[in-house]
């Protein structure tokens, strides 16, 4: 049982920096950007800061992931995905799954294709609509951080 404790350490951890640097990026970071008045000093910026927080949120989101499904396994709550009552668990997994696919498939292959963008192309628009995005994603997160405590605590929704 105390490689349960660890999982659920390591989950609640991983969460912790994963989505508080998510928040941090968007609250923070892109504001900050968009208001600069070099929008193509802002994007320098934004590369040199995103390329540390990829390797941080890389190795969090794969330990969250981990963990997640090591719970899951050890005490065998798989039933609990075709239960609508856990919905939060549900969310986990999409929340995780369009991070780690951004993570490890999108971002690495957009920095490998893409040359580096031209003055003209670099706008401060383009970090309102990064932060558009950042924030949909904040906002899920932040949704299904609140029903997983609250249903990990016993509010369930009614139902069988």
């Amino acid at each position: 049982m105390d490689e349960l404790i660890l999982a659920r350490v390591l989950h609640v951890l991983g969460v912790v920096l994963w989505i508080g640097g998510v928040a941090m990026v968007t609250l923070v970071l892109l504001p900050m950007l968009a208001r600069m008045s070099s929008a193509a000093e802002a994007m320098e910026t934004f590369t040199r800061f995103r390329q540390g927080f990829a390797a941080q949120a890389r190795i969090t989101t794969l330990v969250v992931g981990l963990s997640g499904f090591y719970m899951v396994y050890a005490l065998d709550v798989w039933h609990r995905f075709v239960q609508w009552q856990y919905w939060w668990m549900h969310t986990m997994v999409l929340i995780w799954l369009l991070f780690s696919v951004m993570l490890f498939v999108m971002e690495p292959r957009a920095r490998r294709q893409a040359a580096a963008p031209t003055q003209e192309n670099i706008t401060a628009e383009m970090f309102i609509k990064i932060q558009r995005k950042h924030m949909t994603l904040l906002i899920l997160s932040l949704i299904t951080i609140a029903g997983a405590v609250a249903g990990s605590h016993g509010w369930l929704i009614p139902g069988n």
